[in-house]
Parts: C-alpha cells; sequence; structure tokens
C-alpha cells in the first residue's frame, strides 16, 4: 500500500467564492463566504485548508496544517515499518552434488525458509550434463522431500536453458 502526497491548498491559494465551513473540533459551520472563512482561521492563527475540492461548494477545513502534514507523514512512517519485505534467497546446485554438500545446502534452505524468505533452487548443467536432465530433477525432488515439512513448493521442476530450478516458500 501507497500514500498519493499532495498538497493541499491553504489560505490564499483557494479559488472560490463560497465555502462549506468546518471548524477545528470537526462541527459544521455552514457555507460561508470565502473571506469571512479566511479571517474566522485567522483569528484562530489557524490555516484554511481545501478537502474537498470537487463538491459544490468546495468544502473547507479550519486546521493547524503544518501538525496535520507532520502527523501525515508520521503515519506513513509508522505503515512503512510494518511492511515485511520478501526476499527471493537462491541456491545454486550441480545435477551430481555428493551428500555433505547436498545436507549443507538443505540446511542452509531450511534458515532461508524459516526467516520467511521464498527460495530458489537452482540445477546448472555444464556442458553434456543437460543431455541427463533426469539427473537434475532427481536432486531437486530431494530437496522438496528434504524441506517438504516446513515449505511447500511453488513451481515444480523446470528447465530453462542450462539451468532447472524450482520455488518454495514457507508453509502459513
Amino acid at each position: 500500500m501507497f500514500f498519493i502526497k499532495q498538497e493541499l491548498p491553504v489560505n490564499g491559494q483557494i479559488r472560490a467564492k463560497e465555502v462549506q465551513l468546518i471548524g477545528e473540533n470537526g462541527e459544521k459551520l455552514g457555507i460561508v463566504d470565502f473571506k469571512e472563512a479566511l479571517n474566522m482561521a485567522q483569528e484562530k492563527k489557524l490555516d484554511l485548508v481545501l478537502v474537498a475540492p470537487n463538491s459544490r461548494p468546495v468544502v473547507c477545513k479550519i486546521m493547524n496544517y503544518g501538525k496535520y502534514k507532520f502527523e501525515q507523514t508520521k503515519r506513513e512512517k509508522e505503515a512503512k515499518k510494518k511492511q515485511k519485505v520478501l526476499e527471493v534467497k537462491e541456491i545454486r546446485i550441480t545435477p551430481n552434488i555428493e551428500e555433505h554438500d547436498f545436507n549443507f545446502k538443505a540446511k542452509n534452505a531450511r534458515k532461508f525458509l524459516e526467516s520467511g524468505n521464498k527460495l530458489k533452487i537452482t540445477v546448472r548443467f555444464k556442458g553434456r550434463e543437460i543431455n541427463n536432465s533426469k539427473a537434475g530433477e532427481v536432486v531437486l525432488n530431494k530437496f522438496i522431500d528434504e524441506l517438504s515439512d516446513i515449505s511447500i513448493v511453488e513451481k515444480r521442476p523446470k528447465l530453462e536453458g542450462r539451468n532447472m530450478f524450482i520455488m518454495l516458500a514457507k508453509k502459513a
């Protein structure tokens, strides 16, 4: 979710003869002449802010615009803090991986998944290994079995050029 930053017209920037006026506490003050509304805002040492430019007559509110903008940016920062950035971690292997290497890569894959990241496991074929692409599929299926307790398969083994890959995500 993102916010569109837009400056609201304030005080002299407003171009209207009459305005529907809302007080600083949210009470409706009715339709008032623009100059009168501006004077009311200046008497209270506040700003007259255009909040609904498309209505007839336009709606203006008496408020402290600087404080309003400050609180708006504060809310946006809070919303940004609560977002979780999803990363895709990649593990590259070969079709003829040894048992110890496989266990080490599986352990790292488990860490990545537990920390909430998605995981892409890629088998790279070099030279004539591409002729035996079944070996790569066997290794990827072994990874799927090894990590099946904490992950779900988003993409099954798929061959693209000289690489075959799968996508795994943490179980909900």
